[in-house]
């Protein structure tokens, strides 16, 4: 949890031009559009038993209820910046592995599901691609929207890695462990080139886990940080070229040091204003 602080302070330091916004809560209508309203009931009234809650990885509480909340709202909020600036950040969230009805792998509801269909009932896009980066696969986004033609879900994760039962995305690039810079680089390539001659997105929401670094200790991708940076600097250079706002959440990272982590998503920051730099970005 310290390296949500940990990133706040690394990038209020290394990116003065960028401002912040509280993240705003989440109401249950709101969470519906994705999940379940009964199970959005259990968490919120705190009726969870225990093994869903060690499921979920963390026991409930009325603050963890709230996180989860604003970690949905971040995304949201993130969404509409980039549809009026560009390109946003959510400090927090990609919290893929939420299914509409159960909360799993420290993710209690999925802010990427939840956002794409309120930018769409809002009448902001109607057409949203999910971009999940993190080196597990999000199975949960995945299911939420398998019978969604309007939302295209592309995950590029470990094959062996968590979540060891997988969903089925819209495109699915599973990769061995120890892949390196190059062919990570080689397969996310020829994936974005897929979705967009198959999609034709009006946003992007791009999960940017740290945890394909070399020095993750769940990754097993092994890619140096340069390989990090040429990731990222490959999804916004596909925005730019079609024109499209991007809104980008952290998703995982679990670095064998924290600074690590940290650092991967500050750099991830960084090439993303970077790439919008003339437009405000929040």
């Amino acid at each position: 949890m310290r390296k949500y602080s940990l990133l706040r302070e690394s990038v209020a330091a290394k990116l003065p031009h960028v401002s912040f916004e509280e993240a705003p809560h989440t109401t249950d209508g709101v969470l519906a559009l994705a999940h379940h309203p009964h199970y959005i009931h259990r968490v919120t009234s705190g009726a969870l038993t225990e093994s869903e809650q060690k499921q979920i990885g963390f026991p409930w509480s009325p603050e963890m209820v709230e996180r989860s909340r604003r970690a949905t709202g971040a995304t949201i909020a993130a969404c509409r910046a980039a549809i009026e600036d560009g390109v946003a950040v959510n400090l927090a969230g990609g919290t893929h592995h939420a299914h509409s009805d159960y909360g799993q792998g420290f993710c209690v509801f999925n802010d990427s599901a939840v956002a794409a269909r309120l930018m769409q009932a809002e009448r902001h896009v109607s057409r949203v691609a999910i971009i999940d980066l993190d080196v597990h696969q999000g199975d949960g986004t995945a299911a939420i929207l398998a019978r969604d033609d309007s939302v295209f879900t592309l995950s590029m994760h470990g094959e062996r890695n968590y979540p060891f039962t997988k969903a089925i995305s819209d495109l699915d690039i599973a990769l061995p462990d120890e892949t390196g810079d190059q062919d990570y680089l080689d397969k996310l390539d020829e994936a974005l080139n897929t979705m967009f001659e198959r999609f034709s997105p009006q946003l992007l929401i791009f999960l940017a886990g740290a945890d394909p670094y070399e020095g993750d200790r769940l990754g097993r991708l092994s890619l140096s940080m340069e390989g990090m940076a040429a990731r990222d600097a490959a999804v916004m250079q596909a925005a730019r070229e079609h024109d499209l706002p991007v809104a980008i959440a952290m998703a995982g990272g679990y670095g064998r040091t924290i600074e690590d982590t940290v650092a991967v998503h500050t750099q991830t920051i960084s090439i993303a204003f970077d790439h919008f730099r003339s437009r405000k970005s929040v």
